[in-house]
């Protein structure tokens, strides 16, 4: 193995076996954190309240020496209260610009479809550009930045569905679920009132990390498996149940992380199995049913599967 490519994968191994300590009995869905951070992505969270959301935020932003910020969406949370605001000083006849809790390194969105679609607009541009305009001035914010949200499921009560625009946005919409009955009897037995993230140290530095989303620049996709990966996005725009088909901006992320996927199995180039693994978590959120898929009670995951099914991987 390269030794580069080995020092990345063991960096990458190193972050999912740290966050396992703290979320446990979950590592498959811990390495769609990592490769979602490594790739430079943002995630969605969908999932009940309770299973541990907030802790893993806070976790990775351990992990990753990175600040972390918390921001809890309400209907009556402005967009100010995000981006941050400016304050005219008495004293000095100035204006200072107070930031908001967007300036961190992983800011979590807790509830995000809980606040009015003027709010969740707020994270549009941030999300995108990885800046904020504050009264015409654009304003940089920390590198790395990624946001992870999280929503209850659309039909709790006082939720607002995210537009279209911003699921986009997601390179990934995972769900953390329940721990294995083993996991949570252990828990119940042995957590004491210690913050676990407390028992946990930084793994890598944030210039690490921009090292390793360099890194993932140079992972090769070779012209049969990119075909591939354009077949399964070109079968969600011609499915006869899919009113709306994966963008070119998820083609992208698709296959960028599909990249971060190699890298975090020790390659410098891209399997067809890389571009299957993430075809649900990086697809799902951007496809949207017609109303009979909807009525008959189809998933965007299994219809996704039966894309994958369809479609002959190359040798």
């Amino acid at each position: 193995m390269n030794p580069s490519i080995e020092n990345n994968n063991k960096h990458m191994r190193a972050i999912v076996a740290n966050l396992a300590k703290v979320i446990q009995g979950k590592e498959d869905k811990l390495e769609l954190f990592v490769l979602g951070l490594v790739a430079g992505g943002h995630i969605l969270i969908e999932d009940i309240p309770g299973v541990g959301k907030t802790t893993l935020a806070r976790t990775l932003a351990k992990t990753i020496d990175g600040q972390f910020s918390r921001i809890q969406f309400t209907p009556d949370l402005l967009p100010s209260d995000i981006t941050g605001i400016n304050v005219y000083q008495p004293s000095t006849g100035e204006f200072i610009f107070k930031k908001g809790p967007i300036f961190s390194n992983i800011v979590l969105a807790d509830e995000i479809n809980r606040a009015s679609a003027r709010t969740q607009s707020a994270l549009l541009e941030a999300m995108s550009d990885e800046h904020v305009t504050i009264d015409g001035k654009t304003l940089p914010l920390p590198r790395p930045f990624v946001v992870l949200a999280t929503q209850n499921p659309v039909e709790y009560h006082g939720t607002y569905p995210l537009p279209e625009a911003q699921l986009d946005r997601f390179m990934l919409q995972v769900d953390l679920g329940y721990p294995p009955l083993e996991v949570e009897q252990s828990l119940a037995v042995n957590r004491t009132s210690q913050d676990p993230v407390d028992t946990i140290g930084t793994i890598i530095s944030l210039e690490t990390l921009n090292q390793l989303r360099a890194a993932v620049d140079h992972v090769k996709i070779e012209n049969s498996v990119s075909q591939y990966l354009l077949q399964i996005v070109t079968a969600t725009r011609r499915h006869a149940n899919i009113r709306l088909g994966v963008s070119t901006r998820g083609t992208l992320l698709y296959a960028r992380i599909a990249r971060a996927h190699a890298l975090l199995n020790g390659r410098d180039y891209v399997v067809p199995e890389d571009v299957k693994r993430l075809a649900i978590p990086v697809l799902s959120h951007r496809i949207l049913l017609n109303n009979k898929a909807q009525y008959s009670g189809s998933a965007s995951s299994h219809i996704l599967e039966e894309i994958l099914a369809s479609v002959p991987v190359p040798r």
